[in-house]
């Protein structure tokens, strides 16, 4: 099967070998590190916890939220380079690093990290105190300060009942000596050692205690004030318990995470009995680091450090709490007055004047859904009607996410138990979700729907669902494409676009997907959908350089870009290429951007910004100006499933789909597109060095999701366009967005 193969050389790297420009033979170093430029992202979350502006539980969540992406960092980047340096791979990176000097970077920046978070919690508690929730942890200060209320004997009662009844009967202490071998410690595993006396002989005993996954993070005491305390703690204040006869010296908690990356053996021959394989060992993965807690006796890091093989890893002593991802039990207290307004998504107007009846809103015309602020809801019930109606004849779906409790699963389930030809490619390595999917995948099995696994070697990252639906002589084929996934609960915090389409070209371009996935039929000849990796970099490619022909031409030239992440260096060199022909270029990269911009004779004319709010940007939008100032409405407008990364234009299946129906057009690209390129309260600004600055909103200070809250979108309106509501419409100014 052919595939499509990157050239060896960009047509700016071949200008490079062959100039004398020291300005333009500078590019040679043109690119960020990917690595540290994700560091820089979550650098960017966790400033958000300082943002007063936002409500005190939600500051601590981006605390929350900055611990969980930097475990998974760990646990699959990092590890993937340490796992280079065992090898002796000297893989150089596209900015002319080694793995060894990338993780030499890495470490540095973890450890200033974890120490800005460790700052940030100290600034956090006087203001939670203050707000009556207090946290006793072993790093969290001495009980009876500002911040740390002595429990009173009801409350110390209680907590010792707690200890004996829900604590005791699920630890189980080991001593660590010749006589019992060294206890394994999970992924994510956290545990105490403690230093013990025996009273009978004075004997030193050295004893570990693992803190069993299912164990709460944070203990809330009974009380007037939300008191919550350490897993850890909680043991540590009965430790005489747990060691009767025994006199505790001292202790100190550890944490450790493990290599989590599943590498794919291409000569698999049953993928569901390789993944259930692989999950087990990923629990076993090499450890990537070790994080200690306080003044941890060096007699036990020693141990730590010799029995867990600490072969590359890094090893962080913190001085507060470790595993910062655990506050987000904190921020379920119920306090609606300390987190964000509740919001409640609409559900568009247009379904609703058609009675409920999507397929007949999708046939009057085109329509796209931007979640969280329209509901979800929509995409589920565009599955559930067609699994009760009749005339539904065939349902296909893509599932790369769809949740623990998915009602896309039930409506699927019920569309084959009716008696409807349903297929679901379900897809196996879609990280830390292979167990939920293989669930799922049985799930389905089971109810009669034909579960396709897709690629060995490539992931089905496409979003899309396929209704074939009976109609007069012949049959109609409706199409939802998603930037987001198939997931109901992260479609209330990722902003994503849902396009609904009966178009007939797109129809038949969606089943050619299909067949690509099931039956490795290569989509050669789609009338309008771009398909990776077959040939949706050249899609790409072709429509820069129609803008870089309109530069050259005289012409008004323009590239906007709304991406998660751009690290293809070849696809930053053609837009590179485009900058130096005169093109203006602006994007918004939420996260990782391996683009150098604003740098004279290679990206002068490229600007990028990064969103970072209350909703997680994660829609993917392409618009091109076709010989007119952006935003025009002649211009070239696509929402993608793929971002600007190798992997997803080279080794996953993707879809990219033009937006040709004017309204879905204007909402795309003068709704969504433009009040991200005008955000300026929510904003970073990406400098040619590598630095982001968070933007100064001035006199004209405007939010992208606050306007999307209070704004209904313009094809989902219906006959509400003709009334006298009107959307505000938003202006660039020229000079920058």
């Amino acid at each position: 099967m052919n595939t499509h193969t990157p050239p060896h050389l960009t047509h700016l790297e071949r200008a490079v070998e062959h100039t004398s420009d020291p300005a333009v033979a500078a590019v040679q170093h043109r690119f960020f590190n990917r690595e540290m430029s994700w560091l820089a992202f979550n650098a960017r979350v966790l400033d958000e916890a300082r943002n007063h502006s936002y409500p005190l539980l939600e500051r601590l969540r981006f605390l929350s939220i900055s611990g969980n992406n930097l475990d998974e960092f760990l646990m699959v980047r990092v590890a993937g380079l340490a796992g280079q340096v065992r090898r002796k791979i000297e893989e150089i990176s596209i900015d002319g690093h080694t793995p060894a000097q990338q993780l030499d970077n890495i470490r540095e920046e973890v450890r200033r990290l974890e120490g800005v978070q460790q700052e940030i919690w100290q600034e956090l508690r006087p203001e939670l105190a203050a707000q009556h929730i207090h946290i006793i942890d072993e790093g969290a200060g001495e009980e009876g300060d500002a911040c740390t209320p002595r429990l009173d004997t009801a409350q110390n009662r209680w907590l010792k009942d707690y200890f004996l009844e829900r604590v005791l009967p699920v630890i189980t202490p080991q001593a660590i000596d010749p006589a019992h071998p060294f206890p394994f410690v999970g992924n994510g595993g956290m545990g105490l050692m403690v230093s013990l006396t025996r009273e009978a002989d004075g004997a030193q005993v050295m004893e570990m205690v693992l803190i069993p996954g299912p164990l709460p993070r944070f203990v809330r005491v009974p009380g007037k004030d939300a008191i919550y305390i350490s897993i850890e703690t909680v043991i540590w204040r009965h430790i005489n318990l747990l060691f009767p006869k025994f006199e505790a010296q001292g202790h100190g908690v550890f944490r450790v995470l493990r290599d989590s990356d599943i590498e794919i053996e291409e000569d698999a021959e049953d993928l569901v009995r390789y993944f259930r394989t692989a999950i087990k060992r990923r629990r076993r993965g090499s450890v990537i680091m070790l994080q200690l807690q306080g003044d941890f006796d060096p007699e036990a890091e020693l141990l730590l450090r010799d029995k867990l093989k600490l072969d590359h890893a890094i090893v962080i002593k913190s001085a507060g709490p470790i595993g910062m991802t655990g506050l987000s039990e904190i921020c379920d207290e119920k306090r609606p007055e300390l987190k964000f307004e509740p919001y409640s998504p609409r559900y568009p107007e247009r379904i609703l004047e058609h009675d409920g009846d999507i397929f007949s809103a999708i046939r009057e015309k085109d329509l796209v859904v931007h979640h969280p602020y329209e509901s979800f809801e929509v995409v589920i019930d565009f599955l559930r009607q067609a699994a009760i109606d009749p005339d539904v004849v065939a349902i296909k779906q893509t599932l790369y996410r769809a949740g623990k409790q998915s009602a896309i699963i039930n409506a699927l389930i019920a569309a084959a138990e009716a008696g409807k030809s349903v297929t679901a490619v379900v897809e196996l390595k879609a990280r830390f979700d292979e167990e939920q999917n293989l669930h799922w995948a049985s799930q389905l099995e089971n109810a009669g729907v034909q579960v396709i696994y897709g690629f060995v070697d490539w992931k089905t990252h496409a979003k899309i669902s396929m209704v074939v639906r009976r109609e007069g002589d012949g049959y109609r084929t409706y199409c939802h494409f998603g930037t987001g996934n198939y997931h109901p609960i992260t479609a209330r915090i990722y902003t994503d676009l849902s396009f609904f389409t009966a178009e007939p070209a797109i129809g038949r371009d969606a089943n050619q997907v299909f067949n690509f996935i099931t039956g490795y039929v290569e989509p050669r000849r789609t009338s309008l959908i771009g398909v990776a990796p077959v040939m949706l970099r050249e899609r790409l490619y072709g429509c820069i350089d129609r803008e870089i022909a309109n530069a050259r031409a005289g012409k008004p030239a323009q590239i906007w870009g709304k991406l998660n992440s751009l690290t293809d260096h070849n696809l930053i060199d053609r837009l590179y290429e485009a900058s130096q022909a005169g093109v203006e270029v602006s994007l918004v990269v939420r996260g990782i951007c391996c683009l150098k911009p604003g740098i004279k004779g290679l990206s002068q004319n490229i600007r990028v910004k990064s969103i970072i709010g209350r909703f997680l940007e994660h829609g993917r939008v392409w618009a091109f100006g076709a010989g007119n100032p952006l935003p025009n409405p002649r211009a070239r407008v696509f929402i993608s499933s793929a971002d600007g990364m190798s992997r997803n234009l080279d080794r996953r299946v993707e879809v990219l789909i033009p937006i040709r129906n004017r309204t879905v057009h204007d909402q795309v690209l003068d709704q969504v597109m433009l009040a991200n390129l005008l955000d300026n309260e929510q904003s970073w600004t990406l400098d040619s060095e590598g630095h982001y600055k968070r933007t100064v909103p001035g006199d004209r200070p405007f939010n992208a999701h606050r306007y999307f809250m209070t704004n209904p979108s313009l094809s989902g309106r219906g006959a509400a366009l003709g009334s006298g509501r009107k959307v505000p419409k938003l202006a660039l100014r020229r000079g920058g967005a």
